[in-house]
């Protein structure tokens, strides 16, 4: 089994995704207006992006796995073929009211500035970008010794990276809104309060200036 589809399997199956996936994908389609086009950047395997098109939205693709982008064509090969889903090899390749990065796409980039500079020539002034990134607050995590060990540098800094094979970036939202100026600020962090606590992913709105 290609691990696109292993990763496939496993997200239309956990509770725990699918309903973190819903309220994602509810926010992305209530900010939408009416037939505007939205880049899934790090499209994974399709999901948001077939629901986003079964909602008239013009969805183009990006998504640098191959295993992934192989899962993807399979699965929203009818839009494909509508071309109500258009995969793209580049970001800059097509024009946008919004960007969507679900899941913790943003986690694996060590600095955003140089990500949010070229995402300010694929939304269109007054668009958006949403993205979910993993929490470095959520208090679940205590439990690991590498949150407990990284609770200074998240206190100093607002970052840290785990130290893994994929190694995994833990941002506060103020880096990343830092990082996003001068082109987007910080519209909206979900949740807010001490519900993020119990949180494992937060929502960051950015709206493009």
């Amino acid at each position: 089994m290609h691990t696109g589809e292993q990763y496939h399997e496993f997200m239309l199956a956990s509770p725990r995704d699918r309903s973190v996936r819903a309220r994602f994908q509810q926010l992305a389609l209530g900010l939408l207006p009416a037939g505007a086009s939205v880049l899934d950047f790090g499209a994974g395997t399709g999901i948001d992006a077939k629901t986003y098109a079964a909602n008239g939205h013009p969805t183009f693709v990006f998504e640098p796995s191959e295993a992934m982008r192989d899962c993807l064509l399979r699965h929203c090969r009818d839009e494909i073929e509508r071309k109500t889903v258009v995969a793209v090899a580049s970001p800059l390749a097509c024009k946008v009211q919004a960007v969507t990065a679900n899941f913790a796409v943003f986690n694996h980039f060590a600095d955003h500035a140089a990500l949010f500079e070229q995402l300010s020539y694929v939304v269109r002034h007054g668009g958006f970008v949403l993205a979910s990134l993993l929490n470095p607050y959520c208090l679940a995590d205590a439990r690991y010794r590498w949150w407990r060990a990284n609770l200074v540098n998240l206190v100093r800094r607002g970052h840290y990276a785990i130290a893994s094979e994929s190694r995994i970036h833990r941002f506060a939202p103020r880096i990343v809104a830092r990082a996003a100026a001068p082109h987007f600020r910080l519209e909206r962090r979900m949740p807010s309060g001490l519900a993020l606590a119990s949180q494992l992913y937060m929502f960051l709105l950015f709206r493009r200036v």
